[in-house]
């Protein structure tokens, strides 16, 4: 029994959205009680008691969308890699990187990215994985490090033809086997989706065989329009928009999660809602690839479930929350633009689609929710209540200020320092194997 309290409490529940005095009762991986600090202490003086020290109690995050495979390369300069475009971005940068992962690279990444989402307070990662240096076994490596390091994390891989038809297939197979073998399990603390690159690099061919093995229950996870590039190669070569073809190939669905949707227009909107389907919003991406602004803004007030993502930019998500509210400002021309939206996005969009493949409540602290709570270091200058905690939050945090994670009642992170891992020793191992991981693409060996 963990009892977090002596902090101001939003708890993303409308019934009754904060206290100013909080506390949250943690039991098992479920809240079994919020209310009052003095009130929750008095009724169990037995429980272990964080004291958050009159800062913030909230719901941790949610990145509904991040790629694992990316994690070692910050600082990495690939020789002769001088790209002018986004496609040679994918190529010379990305498709480089996962060309020359092995499980054991996958791993060490996995294992920098929980890290840093610990320390940033987020604890549900929706991941799209690629590692075409190898294939087979990905996932479960990922998985591996997931349940070590307590971060709830929903897996797929990114099914594409760029490398052949033979990594193909074997891209499917090891979705399959993992939605499988997720499947069987049923823990509540693992999910998976089929996973695809982009329309662009996906025969007919791959999308049937995709329609075939999918098993029941599952979505997709795939990129949409991200670039122009994207778009135009479906015009020429299947004679439709993007969102058209995976309509006619079965892949929207109220399970599957659009990333990007930058050039798209009304007409495949309306296909989106009208099916259910999912976008993630991913801002610091779009860009830092120069791939333009997606018409976020109108998919919200479309109705359109749009969530908020890092696309492997970063694992502070108030970071994306800061970008996305002045890019759609900037983009739109208008200072009124993305004040509620993204905020929406962030914590309710993220926790809805969420719960499409959770089942315990995410993003929201209340009796009978996950036991998913994060404590920052956050006194304010100026008053503060929920009428105003988003602009606290946009203006006046960052996820460094959070100074204890909770995932499923279970404390990752407290005071800064990590709980189940020796976070020194963990990441002495990364950075030995980011060194080889370069060594490798560079120089071959």
């Amino acid at each position: 029994m963990l009892l977090i309290g002596n902090g101001r409490l939003f708890t993303r529940d409308a019934s009754h959205p904060y206290y100013k005095d909080g506390a949250v009762l943690c039991e098992g991986d479920r809240i079994s009680a919020v209310g009052e600090t003095e009130t929750l202490r008095k009724a169990y003086p037995q429980a272990e008691f964080i004291d958050a020290k009159g800062g913030v109690i909230m719901p941790a995050f949610i990145n509904a969308h991040e790629h694992i495979y990316s994690a070692m390369a910050r600082g990495l300069s690939i020789k002769g890699n001088n790209p002018g475009g986004f496609l040679e971005i994918l190529d010379g940068t990305w498709w480089t990187i996962d060309r020359n992962l092995t499980n054991e690279f996958t791993a060490l990444s996995a294992v920098a990215t929980y890290i840093d989402s610990i320390k940033n307070g987020i604890t549900t990662v929706f991941d799209h994985h690629a590692s075409f240096g190898e294939i087979t076994g990905s996932l479960f490596a990922i998985e591996e490090q997931a349940r070590r390091l307590g971060v709830r994390s929903c897996l797929c891989y990114e099914i594409s033809d760029r490398d052949g038809m033979e990594k193909s297939r074997a891209a499917v197979r090891e979705n399959v086997d993992f939605i499988r073998h997720v499947q069987k399990n049923g823990d509540d603390r693992i999910k998976a989706m089929m996973g695809m690159h982009a329309s662009f690099t996906i025969s007919d061919a791959t999308m049937e065989l995709c329609n075939a093995e999918k098993p029941d229950g599952v979505g997709y996870h795939i990129h949409v329009a991200e670039g122009i590039e994207d778009l135009h190669a479906c015009l020429k070569e299947h004679g439709t928009r993007i969102t058209d073809r995976l309509y006619d190939w079965n892949i929207l669905s109220d399970k599957t999660l659009l990333a990007h949707c930058i050039y798209i227009n009304p007409h495949e909107m309306e296909l989106i809602k009208e099916t259910g389907t999912m976008v993630v919003h991913n801002p610091e991406s779009n860009m830092g690839n120069a791939c333009g602004c997606p018409p976020t803004m109108e998919l919200v007030h479309r109705g359109i479930l749009c969530g908020l993502g890092t696309d492997g930019y970063t694992e502070d998500m108030t970071e994306s929350y800061k970008v996305a509210n002045v890019l759609h400002k900037h983009h739109l021309c208008d200072p009124g633009a993305a004040w509620s939206e993204v905020p929406k996005m962030l914590f309710e969009g993220n926790a809805e689609i969420a719960g499409r493949y959770f089942e315990t409540p995410l993003g929201v602290l209340r009796e009978g929710a996950a036991a998913d709570v994060i404590v920052l270091n956050y006194i304010p200058r100026t008053p503060m209540d929920e009428t105003n905690l988003n602009s606290h939050i946009l203006f006046g945090m960052t996820g460094r200020d959070v100074v204890t994670t909770v995932a499923g009642g279970e404390v990752l992170m407290k005071d800064r320092v990590l709980q189940k891992v020796d976070e020194e020793a963990e990441l002495a191992k990364v950075r030995e194997g980011a060194a080889r991981l370069w060594n490798k693409i560079n120089e071959g060996r």
